[in-house]
C-alpha cells in the first residue's frame, strides 16, 4: 500500500501545494485538479448550477457537465432542484457536496492525560465523541506500545459510532510527523518512527492520514475560522507547537519540524554566548502544566499571579519577533486554555511584538485566540480528510 493510497487520489497535502484550487492547470495534471475545483467551489459555495461553475471556475461547460456526471455517480455531489426562473427558459439544477453521505473520524493525541475522537460531518460539525484516558493500570500515563493500542481502541469505537460510510480518519499527533504519517518521534509518548498511518489503515481498511498537531490546528482556523493571509497559529498544551499557512501551502520544514518553537531558547538569562539549555526554552515559561504550576504557586503565597503569565506572555513575543520580522505575517491566533491566554499574556505578547518589529512593517498584526475552541485538533484532523480525499479545505 503506497502512501498515495493511503491518503486518497486528490494528493494529500504535500509541501507547497495549496490548499484551496482556484484555477486550471496543465493538461496531465487537469482531471484530478478540475475535479478538485468543481468541488471545492461547491464545498464552499454551495448551490450551484452548471453554468454557475464554469463561469466560476474557468471551465468550460463541455468539462463542468462531464465531471458533474461522474461526482454524481459516485455519490459525491448531489442535484437539488430547479432553481426558480428570473427570466424565460428553463430554470437550471442546482448542485451541492453531498453533505451527508459520508462521515470523518478526527482523533485528537495532544491532550496530556487522554485521546480524544469524533465522528464528523463533511463540514466539522460533531456527530458522536468518545475519548480513553490515557494513564495506564499503574497509574501512569501510557507510552509506546501501550499509548498505540490506545489509539487503536479509540479508532475503533469511533468507527462503529459512523452511522454513513467514512471517508476517511485523520489523526493530528504531537511531535514530528513526516509525509508518510510516521510520527517521527513524540517524546511524551515515548514514540519513535511509530508508522501510526499505516498502523491504523491496516486496522480498519480505511484512508488514514496522520499529521502533527498543530498543522492539524491551523487547517481548522483556515477552513472553519475566517482565517485570512499569511498566518501562524500557537498550541499551548503540554508542550508548545505551531502551525504555518503561507502562501495558501501549509508549511512542513525540510525535517518536518517547522513551528517546534517550543524547544527554542528565549531570552539572554545566562549570557549571549550561554550554550543550549531547556531551562530556557520557551516551553520553561508558556507550557499549561507550568502555567498552572506557577498560578497555584502564586496562589498559595496569596501574591498577584499577573506576572507570571506576562512573563510568559514577554516570551512567546520575543520567540515570534524574528519569524513574524522573516515573514511578514498579518496574524498569529493563539490555541490553548483561555483562562491562560487571553488577557495579561496575550496583551504582553502584543507589546513584546511591537516593541521588538518594526511597526510600519507590521502595524497590521493581529494577534487573537482561535475560534475553534477545544476541538481545534478534531476539526483539522476533518480538514486533513477532505484534502487528502476531495483535494477541498
Amino acid at each position: 500500500m503506497t502512501t498515495t493510497d493511503v491518503l486518497g487520489s486528490a494528493g494529500g497535502l504535500g509541501p507547497g501545494r495549496a490548499l484551496r484550487p482556484r484555477s486550471k492547470v496543465l493538461p496531465e495534471h487537469a482531471r484530478s485538479h478540475n475535479r478538485s475545483l468543481v468541488l471545492q467551489t461547491l464545498y464552499r459555495s454551495g448551490e450551484r448550477s452548471r453554468a454557475d461553475l464554469a463561469r466560476e471556475t474557468g471551465l468550460t461547460r463541455v468539462t463542468v457537465s462531464d465531471l458533474v456526471a461522474e461526482l454524481l455517480a459516485e455519490g459525491l455531489v448531489v442535484e437539488l432542484g430547479q432553481r426558480e426562473a428570473a427570466r424565460p427558459g428553463k430554470p437550471a439544477v442546482l448542485l451541492d457536496i453531498n453533505r451527508t453521505a459520508h462521515q470523518i473520524v478526527g482523533v485528537d493525541l495532544s491532550d496530556h492525560d487522554r485521546f480524544r475522537g469524533a465522528v464528523m460531518d463533511l463540514d466539522g460539525a460533531l456527530l458522536a465523541s468518545a475519548e480513553v484516558p490515557l494513564e495506564d493500570g499503574d497509574g501512569e500515563p501510557a507510552t509506546g506500545e501501550a499509548a498505540v493500542a490506545k489509539v487503536r481502541a479509540l479508532v475503533r469505537q469511533l468507527v462503529d459510532a459512523a452511522t454513513a460510510p467514512i471517508l476517511g480518519i485523520g489523526v493530528g499527533s504531537p511531535g514530528v510527523v513526516d509525509l508518510t504519517g510516521t510520527v517521527l518521534t513524540a517524546p511524551n509518548l515515548g514514540w519513535s518512527d511509530v508508522r501510526l498511518q499505516d498502523d491504523l489503515h491496516a486496522l480498519t481498511g480505511l484512508p488514514v492520514v496522520v499529521a502533527n498537531d498543530a498543522n492539524a490546528a491551523v487547517l481548522a482556523e483556515h477552513s472553519y475560522g475566517g482565517a485570512t493571509g499569511d498566518m501562524m497559529l500557537i498550541r499551548v498544551g503540554h508542550g508548545i507547537g505551531a502551525g504555518l499557512i503561507i502562501a495558501g501551502a501549509l508549511v512542513y520544514g525540510s525535517h518536518f519540524a517547522a513551528g517546534e518553537i517550543g524547544q527554542v531558547m528565549v531570552g539572554t538569562d545566562l549570557g549571549l554566548d550561554a550554550t543550549y539549555s531547556r531551562d530556557q526554552v520557551l516551553e520553561h515559561w508558556l507550557s499549561v502544566p507550568q502555567l498552572r504550576r506557577g498560578l497555584r504557586d502564586a496562589e498559595a503565597a496569596q501574591t498577584d499571579p499577573t506576572p507570571i503569565l506576562r512573563e510568559a506572555g514577554q516570551r512567546l513575543g520575543i520567540a515570534l519577533a524574528p519569524v513574524v520580522g522573516a515573514l511578514n505575517l498579518s496574524e498569529l491566533v493563539l490555541s490553548g486554555p483561555t483562562d491562560l491566554l487571553d488577557g495579561p499574556l496575550a496583551e504582553a505578547t502584543i507589546h513584546t511584538l511591537r516593541n521588538r518589529t518594526m511597526a510600519e512593517n507590521h502595524a497590521d498584526l493581529a494577534v487573537r485566540m482561535t475560534t475553534q475552541g477545544q476541538d481545534i485538533v478534531l476539526r483539522g484532523a476533518a480538514v486533513l480528510v477532505l484534502s487528502g480525499q476531495l483535494g477541498v479545505s
